[in-house]
């Protein structure tokens, strides 16, 4: 039987003599792992005769808790001392500059629409906003989409599961359009405070938002950001649209005017309808406005379809109206020269930092927008 009085003798002098917390444990694991010394004894315990274990049980438990207790303490020890040794030496100058940091930046689809909407409340229009998941209703019927329209197919709106009960289909909303639809519905009462709730005409809101359509590539993301505006009221005609919108692009790029033009289009909720371009030179890899003999187009327009007049209950003979949308991320890729619209999704702080704007250069009209 090994000699426990020196085996305990001798183990508190190798703690004793432990310098450094690797080396407590390897004694710990020497003395009391798997396979160490005293857990050799404990393990040979089941070969003593009964009298054997009364005898040799407590000695061996109790010279193991000493150990176990030696061990804990040493490294107690040795872990304030080499607190108090980094401690010391990271030591920190606070007489010395601070680090350069990181700034933040705002995106610059934040920016472009803080831009725009600062234009439009400059020219009477108030913001309204809607759910980004919308009812068939409002995302197609009252828009006038006909039931067979190809944007209603699952190759391009991205649909929810259907209702179990109703077996109604929810969309991501396509566009924030629907949001008009809220704003013109006078009895509609809103889901919820921060959605537009139907008003009386005469009506001139802008519609800021995120909207979502299967589509990718270096001009299209499945969600991309939006303004739309609507106005409603009498005698409105095209000359009201033309002009208002010929006012917001010059305003928005910066220029005493802008030379554009209107090409008949066609959308579902219009009537007439147009889109809008401005001409530009696009040679020499830069792009110049009021330039050259190219066109090109930034946003689609037209006045309110009679038919959703009245789906929102207003009566076409009554009130006119116009309606215009542009994408947001479009219009801040033209204004600042960013080539590809996918890295504005991508989080990467590098592109931010070289694209991003400070947080305090918020838009003013009285000293420049940009």
């Amino acid at each position: 039987m090994t000699d426990l009085a020196q085996l305990e003798l001798d183990l508190i002098q190798a703690i004793g003599q432990t310098a450094t917390t690797t080396e407590v444990e390897a004694l710990r694991v020497q003395a009391l792992g798997k396979t160490g010394t005293i857990s050799g004894l404990l393990k040979g315990m089941g070969a003593m005769s009964p009298e054997e274990r009364r005898e040799k049980g407590p000695m061996i438990n109790g010279l193991r808790d000493r150990v176990g207790a030696a061990l804990a303490a040493k490294k107690a020890e040795l872990e304030a001392a080499e607190l108090d040794a980094r401690l010391l030496a990271e030591r920190i100058d606070l007489t010395l500059p601070a680090p350069p940091r990181r700034r933040g930046s705002v995106h610059p689809t934040m920016q472009v629409m803080d831009e725009m909407i600062a234009l439009f409340a400059e020219m009477g229009f108030a913001v309204a906003e809607g759910p980004d998941i919308e009812d068939d209703f409002h995302n197609f019927t009252a828009l006038n989409f006909p039931p067979k329209h190809p944007a209603r197919e699952m190759h391009d709106t991205f649909f929810l599961k259907p209702d179990p009960e109703t077996g109604e289909r929810k969309v991501l909303r396509t566009h924030t359009s629907p949001v008009q639809i809220r704003a013109m519905r006078a009895g509609e009462k809103a889901p919820a405070p921060w959605i537009a709730s139907g008003q009386e005409p005469p009506i001139r809101i802008i519609a800021p938002g995120r909207t979502f359509r299967k589509d990718s590539d270096a001009t299209h993301t499945p969600m991309f950001h939006q303004i739309e505006g609507l106005v409603i009221d009498r005698d409105i005609h095209m000359g009201h649209l033309k002009g208002t919108l010929e006012a917001f692009v010059a305003r928005f790029f910066e220029m005493d005017q802008v030379d554009a033009r209107f090409r008949p289009h066609h959308f579902p909720f219009t009537e007439p309808s147009a889109e809008m371009d401005i001409r530009c030179d696009r040679s020499g890899g830069r792009l110049r406005l009021n330039e050259g003999e190219d066109w090109m187009e930034i946003l689609g327009c037209g006045m309110v379809h009679p038919k959703v007049l009245i789906a929102c209950g207003l009566d076409p003979d009554e009130w006119q109206g116009f309606a215009f949308g542009m994408g947001v991320d479009r219009l801040a890729m033209l204004k600042y020269g960013i080539p590809d619209l996918r890295p504005m999704f991508d989080a990467d702080t590098r592109w931010l930092a070289h694209y991003g704007f400070s947080a305090f250069a918020a838009p003013n009209l009285a000293t420049g927008l940009s």
